[in-house]
């Protein structure tokens, strides 16, 4: 009984939401954000691990 009621709620819940609110791309996003970050500062470690080298 309390399955079917959370199944309800949630589904309330999804219903009732506004389209443009967009709450799980909005995670999704910011995910895909800091994996970004983590590269770009991998990859900036590797530009100064190389320019130590060189000097």
């Amino acid at each position: 009984m309390k399955l079917a009621v959370v199944f309800l709620v949630l589904s309330m819940v999804v219903l009732m939401a506004e389209p443009g609110e967009g709450f799980i791309g909005h995670i999704l996003g910011r995910c895909l954000d800091q994996l970004q970050k983590e590269q770009l500062d991998k990859r900036s470690l590797k530009d100064k691990f190389a320019q130590r080298r060189f000097n």
